[in-house]
């Protein structure tokens, strides 16, 4: 096997991959990429075996055939070197690999690609495609709401549902939940999955901006592809919770106002909360919001006033202010929209202008007041 690449591209395509190997791998033949050669393009793939990356890059090939590279010392190696054209020659008898640059030779053990775990195959799947502006808005809205509790494995990912021109991604920890659904689908599908919140991070490093990506899946797998680039992720087997049960639905008390102020706001108020609960006390009246905290252990306690537009009976509700604060700055828009029950049931945040196609909700839980 005998290619020559420019080394900035390779490593280009390499960082893409070498976000699936995981530095504490189980098997030794995880750390390693798997090289293909074909004509003249040559394939990159690493897994985690939960997580697969498929790259491909074209090359100046003079000879086909396949090799486990060590990912790390191949980084590292590229990483220290200019821009430039390298030869990559391989012994297949013993897997020797030779790196030609123009500053000299640097040798390394290869490993047998026989060794290297199948990647699944996009077999009895459905499709639909989506662009990735929109792919990338559902995980940054959703990512950070899933939980991280292996004894509720369903939760720990984000649950898609794909209904023809429809598709809604939900994650929730049991605290917050978030919904997000984006309607501009062209799709003649109707299925919903688990997909690792590992896989979508890794997708979201992948992805650029302006592709159309095709989302393939079936019983156990989910397949994105755009570009030159495959990401592949093993779903969740667990059923979803019933997350529309828990989303009030008649919320009579409306708050609106600034997000960035109320955002400001809670960060300085939370300083002075309760270090366990950061619980903050929203105390509503039309026209003020008054946000409060203390912190009885250490006599700490801050008070601050917002002007709001609040249409609804007064209401005092405590929330957990860190919450609050990261599904703010997940939001876009001047202002945002609480919808509120009882001081007991969840509240529901919603940017006040919602982009085209596209609907966000935020649910977040009270914190029970003490008196």
């Amino acid at each position: 096997m005998k290619f020559s690449v420019s080394s900035s591209d390779l490593l280009k395509n390499l960082q893409i991959a070498g976000g699936a190997i995981n530095p504490n791998a189980v098997l030794p033949i995880l750390e390693d990429f798997l090289f293909e050669l074909e004509g003249n393009e040559l394939t990159i793939a690493a897994t985690n075996l939960e997580t697969s990356i498929i790259s491909k890059i074209p090359v100046t090939a003079d000879k086909a055939g396949k090799i486990a590279v060590p990912a790390k010392i191949l980084l590292d190696t590229l990483k220290a070197l200019p821009d430039q054209p390298i030869n990559f020659t391989v012994n297949e008898e013993n897997n020797g690999i030779e790196l030609t640059s123009a500053y000299g030779k640097y040798k390394l053990a290869g490993d047998s690609p026989s060794d290297f775990p199948e990647i699944p195959l996009e077999e009895d799947s459905q499709e639909i495609k989506l662009d990735s502006e929109t792919i990338l808005r559902a995980i940054n809205n959703s990512l950070f709401a899933a939980s991280n509790d292996e004894l509720r494995l369903a939760m720990t990912g984000v649950y898609v549902q794909v209904d023809f021109n429809k598709v809604v991604f939900v994650a929730t920890d049991a605290h917050k939940l978030i919904k997000y659904a984006n309607s501009g689908v062209n799709s003649e599908v109707t299925s919903s999955f688990i997909i690792p919140k590992k896989g979508l991070t890794l997708l979201k490093n992948a992805l650029g901006s302006n592709e159309e990506v095709t989302m393939a899946f079936s019983k156990t797998n989910v397949f994105f592809r755009f570009g030159d680039t495959r990401v592949v992720s093993r779903l969740i087997d667990s059923k979803y919770p019933d997350y529309n049960a828990v989303i009030p639905v008649n919320n009579p008390n409306i708050l609106v106002l600034g997000r960035t102020d109320l955002q400001n706001s809670l960060k300085r108020i939370v300083i002075y909360a309760n270090k366990t609960t950061n619980q903050v006390i929203l105390n509503i009246n039309e026209g003020t919001l008054t946000i409060s905290a203390q912190d009885l252990d250490f006599s700490n306690e801050a008070t601050e006033q917002l002007s709001c537009s609040y249409s609804g009976d007064p209401m005092t509700i405590g929330f957990n202010a860190k919450f609050l604060i990261e599904m703010l700055g997940v939001i876009k828009g001047d202002e945002v929209k609480m919808e509120l029950s009882t001081p007991n049931r969840a509240g529901i945040l919603y940017p006040s202008d919602q982009e085209e196609n596209e609907n966000l909700l935020m649910l977040v839980m009270p914190v029970m007041m003490s008196n």
